[in-house]
């Protein structure tokens, strides 16, 4: 029914949003959007048995629009380092002190990013916006290493 009423409705200024201004406006509050996210990935207890330790931001990003909704995602390249829980499942697991490579995941509504703390593991930014945002128009986008 969402989708039907959305039709109708004229899109809004937010789901118009510049991808250039909203980038320029990503990079005047990154510090606080990469703070804000790191405490939510911490908060959100995945993956199960480790604790986040350390979240290194790259260079590479990706942002796409929802067809539909006009909404931006940007996808941000992030290195994450993990360490075992004690008493945990993944406690003396090798593979624990491998750094994961991912891409963060911040949303742009009423003209603001924010984000629930998630990381697509084993994506850069230009695959997570090719496989994860299928569909969705490829707006910006940092140059391939």
């Amino acid at each position: 029914m969402f989708r039907f009423l959305r039709r109708l409705l004229p899109p809004s200024a937010a789901s118009q949003a510049d991808p250039q201004k909203m980038l320029r406006a990503f990079q005047d509050h990154r510090q606080d959007l990469q703070d804000d996210f790191f405490d939510a990935a911490t908060r959100s207890g995945k993956p199960r048995g480790l604790r986040w330790t350390k979240c290194e931001w790259l260079d590479t990003y990706a942002v796409v629009r929802d067809a539909e909704s006009g909404m931006l995602t940007l996808f941000c390249g992030v290195n994450v380092s993990f360490e075992a829980i004690e008493g945990g499942d993944m406690e003396g697991v090798a593979a624990v002190s491998t750094i994961r490579d991912g891409s963060a995941v911040f949303h742009a509504q009423d003209g603001r990013w924010g984000s629930g703390g998630k990381v697509l593991f084993n994506m850069d930014p230009q695959t997570a916006a090719q496989v994860a945002a299928a569909g969705q128009e490829v707006v910006a986008q940092s140059e391939q290493i």
